[in-house]
């Protein structure tokens, strides 16, 4: 399978509108770019694609990064910066599978598939199905499995995608904390690529009102507040789930601009055959 990073900034992106730090400016003097959150996920065997999140950077990514429209749509929770670019499918598709978690929100008191079928009713050309996590599915020739991680106060997902054409293997952590469930943890285990949450860099967690969780034993905290994995989280989680190699995803500006861009933090357009 080939995958291309479509977006792989937070929910600002980087730079961030009218936002002069020196991160910003650095990434607009390289001509580089963070968007939305959003993964391509082409199937070689079979030429299908399906993408990992809708971001509202939807018609951007797919005017630059040259790949080619999904056969089908994976939500992972219904946070704006992941969801809202499904509205693109007006005009562009004809028929458009979504799916998305079964499990009933208690907060919202919906799914996350129920969520999408009452905020886009009015989209026809959209079919939305439910998945349950932990049972693999074939989407697009490939084969995903949901796994529940911890983003409060929200239900949200990461997965696991496996070729079964070739045996490789992706595994997605979604946005969540350090603190992801040990059965979650056994089916995200071992996989070729990891793109982890890391919003920002552990020594930041001073300015954010609930500091860090999740400390290590040496104090670093692998959690930024209580939504977010840090860079040291992101990292600490590829050594745990053994990992053959690892990009960290949904980065903020925050990053100090010396930082911002040094591997293995991801930048859009990146692609990895698995």
């Amino acid at each position: 399978m080939e995958v291309t990073l479509l977006g792989t900034g937070d929910t600002t992106g980087t730079p961030t509108i009218g936002c002069s730090c020196d991160t910003c400016a650095q990434a607009r003097e390289r001509g580089i770019e963070r968007s939305r959150f959003s993964v391509h996920i082409r199937s070689e065997a079979t030429g299908e694609s399906l993408l990992i999140d809708a971001s509202p950077d939807f018609r951007h990514q797919f005017l630059t990064q040259g790949t080619p429209l999904p056969d089908a749509v994976l939500i992972t929770h219904i946070h704006f910066d992941h969801l809202d670019g499904l509205g693109n499918a007006y005009r562009l598709f004809d028929d458009l599978d979504v799916y998305a978690a079964n499990e009933v929100d208690p907060v919202t008191d919906e799914s996350v598939a129920g969520t999408i079928r009452s905020k886009y009713d009015y989209l026809d050309r959209i079919t939305v199905h439910d998945i349950t996590p932990f049972e693999p599915t074939r989407l697009a020739g490939l084969e995903v499995t949901l796994v529940p991680v911890d983003h409060p106060p929200l239900v949200c997902y990461g997965l696991r995608v496996d070729d079964p054409k070739t045996g490789g293997s992706l595994s997605i952590s979604g946005d969540t904390t350090y603190g992801i469930p040990d059965e979650s943890l056994d089916a995200l285990g071992k996989p070729d690529l990891l793109l982890a949450d890391a919003i920002v860099p552990a020594h930041q967690c001073e300015y954010h009102p609930r500091g860090g969780q999740h400390h290590d034993d040496n104090g670093v905290p692998r959690t930024f507040g209580n939504k977010h994995m840090t860079r040291e989280g992101g990292l600490a989680l590829a050594d745990e789930l053994g990992a053959d190699a690892v990009r960290l995803v949904h980065a903020a500006h925050f990053y100090p601009a010396d930082e911002a861009f040094e591997d293995p933090l991801a930048v859009d357009g990146e692609r990895y055959s698995l």
